[in-house]
């Protein structure tokens, strides 16, 4: 057999087998996983994700290990660290899980509140949105992107690059930039290096950008005509251009992805029952869940909705390891567009 011939057979069966080997390890998690969580029969989750998602994950979860009670605890990403590591110090570790944001990781890392593991799910993940170490998985994702109003910009003068957004013809308050973006200069120092990042977010601020806080109220009001141009998550975008508002969106490559990562207690009560609700959030199960719940996943097999939500583009992840200084981060972002 031709060599060319036996490269496209193996072309076509290792997708086969990765398909298999994960099928294999949804439809059947470890028994001593399963033992061990029927004992410890209960599970707590923390999170910062909404109390209705978070609740409907938990009841399916519960629905497929009902032997199994979730107890769960939602709550904003400051507040969540700070219950941890008020907990912690009076000696008291209540919970399992947690899902929050990049920022929380640094901390809870430096107190060694954090247990390694390897989900059996991070194989249908990509490596960017997995720890090397195993102390954190990404379990959903945002990106920053940016968007215009169809009606007041067309789009062959929309800017598709970052130093297209910067053109002076912009100044004057044209651009909507969140006064919170510390995620979209985090990742683009990763991208670029420290100083071209913070050199080009000057360059932000020298055209005199609208800042104002939050993605939803600042997406409809682009959408209401009030920005011609707008940075903020593309998923906030995408919810507008399914309602049919006069507003679209497209990635500047590297587009920053933030990670909202998954972690595991490492003094868990119930440390099977962890990795167990752990993987289920991996899962393919799981992440459709994400999917429909207007959520990126980030599952390779699992397609957002519309697809270039994730697929497309140059992408840098904000990784949580570059949150040492978070307060340096703020003050700096804070000084950049003279903010409070």
């Amino acid at each position: 057999m031709k060599i060319e011939s036996r490269v496209a057979i193996i072309a076509l069966i290792l997708p086969l087998i990765f398909a298999v080997e994960l099928a294999r390890a949804q439809a059947n998690p470890d028994p001593r996983l399963i033992e061990g969580a029927r004992k410890e029969g209960e599970v707590v989750f923390y999170t910062t994700m909404t109390l209705d998602q978070s609740k409907e994950v938990m009841d399916r979860f519960q629905k497929k290990y009902p032997f199994i009670k979730p107890t769960l605890f939602r709550t904003g990403g400051g507040p969540l660290l700070n219950r941890i590591l008020t907990e912690a110090r009076g000696g008291r570790h209540a919970w399992d899980v947690v899902a929050g944001r990049a920022e929380m990781y640094v901390p809870l890392m430096d107190r060694k509140l954090l247990a390694s593991y390897r989900s059996p799910e991070a194989k249908a993940i990509d490596e960017d949105l997995v720890d090397k170490e195993g102390y954190w998985t990404a379990y959903y994702v945002v990106t920053y992107v940016l968007g215009w109003h169809t009606k007041s910009v067309r789009r062959e003068d929309v800017p598709k690059t970052y130093d297209a957004l910067v053109d002076p013809k912009w100044k004057g308050g044209q651009l909507s930039f969140d006064n919170e973006a510390y995620g979209m200069l985090q990742g683009l120092m990763r991208a670029w290096g420290r100083e071209r990042a913070i050199a080009y977010f000057r360059r932000i601020a020298a055209i005199d950008p609208s800042m104002k806080r939050g993605n939803t109220e600042r997406v409809a009001l682009a959408a209401a005509g009030e920005y011609p141009l707008t940075v903020a998550y593309n998923q906030t975008f995408e919810r507008m251009v399914a309602r049919g508002a006069p507003i679209d969106w497209l990635p500047l490559e590297p587009a920053v992805v933030t990670a909202f990562p998954i972690m595991l207690a490492a003094k868990a009560p119930n440390p099977n029952a962890a990795r167990l609700y752990y993987d289920f959030s991996l899962s393919k199960e799981g992440q459709e869940m994400m999917r429909t719940m207007q959520r990126i996943p980030v599952r390779k097999d699992v397609e957002p909705h519309p697809p270039r939500l994730f697929r497309g583009y140059k992408r840098v992840v904000e990784n949580p390891e570059d949150y040492k200084d978070f307060e340096g981060l703020v003050r700096l972002y804070n000084d950049i567009f003279k903010l409070r």
